[in-house]
């Protein structure tokens, strides 16, 4: 409701609580592509966007989804793990489209040290992606393979196996045991480098 002659209505997306113009702009104003990391209640989505007059472009893009598809990942699609992951995988193709150096843009989500977006951002550094950051903000390489996954279900098992089988029911009907998840983890991300580094060596020697 107005509240007076110069009363603006925010734009739908402000009164929405999607986006943070401020933020935005400061953001695109900086003229480098956006390294854009989005999650959903069972996803994340990496994506490299540089913006345009006309509208944002996606230069580069990675859906956890996709882990499962074409490296044989048995984790969840959301946790810290396939967070890296996912970050990793957009990281590589950025480079392939030929972006070396991008902004981070989590959007309206919380900046909380270690968290999941974090570790998005880590895959995309150890990619070779340049992001300007703090190294205090990154997750420890312990949680990103989850070992903390993986310490408390040999707990569990041990002391209540109902309860184990109910919490990592999808683990299991995907046939990964949790306390495999950090093995797991170094075997999917080195199924990744491997198969980038070739495309980028490849892109290398034609140029």
């Amino acid at each position: 409701m107005g509240r007076g002659p110069r009363y603006r209505v925010p734009l739908r997306r402000r009164r929405e609580g999607k986006t943070n113009y401020y933020k935005r702009f400061k953001l695109v104003i900086s003229g480098k592509p956006r390294l854009v990391v989005r999650r959903t209640n069972e996803y994340y989505w990496v994506q490299v966007i540089e913006a345009r007059i006309e509208g944002d472009r996606i230069l580069a893009a990675a859906h956890s989804r996709e882990l499962a598809k074409h490296y044989g990942w048995l984790g969840d699609y959301n946790n810290t793990s396939a967070a890296y992951l996912t970050g990793l995988l957009a990281g590589y193709r950025a480079l392939l489209a030929g972006v070396e150096e991008a902004v981070l843009d989590i959007g309206l989500q919380a900046p909380v040290r270690g968290s999941r977006v974090f570790a998005a951002l880590k895959g995309a550094l150890d990619a070779g992606l340049r992001v300007p950051h703090s190294e205090e903000i990154l997750p420890d390489v312990e949680r990103i393979r989850g070992e903390h996954v993986a310490e408390w279900a040999r707990k569990l098992a041990e002391e209540d196996p109902e309860k184990y089988n109910r919490l990592f029911s999808r683990y299991l009907s995907r046939g990964l045991r949790p306390e495999d998840l950090p093995g797991h983890f170094d075997e999917v991300a080195a199924r990744i480098k491997t198969d980038y580094e070739e495309k980028l060596k490849r892109v290398v020697r034609e140029v």
